[in-house]
């Protein structure tokens, strides 16, 4: 008797788990939504040429990258999505679902055209 008190308490916890509000599939769409537009900057852009560091094996410093990445249009907006991505996805994990769909939304206008 305690055993199936013990499996229907189980299947109860896990039904009402899955009745929760999940973002992860809005979360998966604006994540490729981002990518996407990561590629349209990376295929407008022509490139930046090597510098001299880079022709003598030099490895990049962060304030290089950092200066490379700001001469690329539109990488700000792809920056603030990643941000709101990270915030949406610490809210899913916490079960925030408002939060959740606030920071997607802020992710969406970060990355609009």
């Amino acid at each position: 008797m305690k055993r199936r008190m013990s499996l229907l308490i189980c299947a109860l916890l896990s039904a009402s788990g899955a009745q929760a509000s999940s973002c992860s599939p809005q979360i998966d769409k604006v994540q490729r939504q981002v990518d996407a537009r990561i590629d349209a900057i990376a295929a407008a852009s022509p490139g930046d040429r090597e510098s001299r560091a880079a022709l003598l094996h030099h490895q990049p410093t962060p304030a290089s990258i950092a200066a490379a990445e700001k001469r690329q249009r539109g990488y700000a907006g792809v920056k603030r999505a990643l941000r709101e991505l990270k915030h949406a996805r610490v809210a899913d994990h916490n079960g925030d679902v408002k939060a959740c769909e606030a920071a997607l939304a802020a992710a969406r206008a970060a990355i609009a055209p």
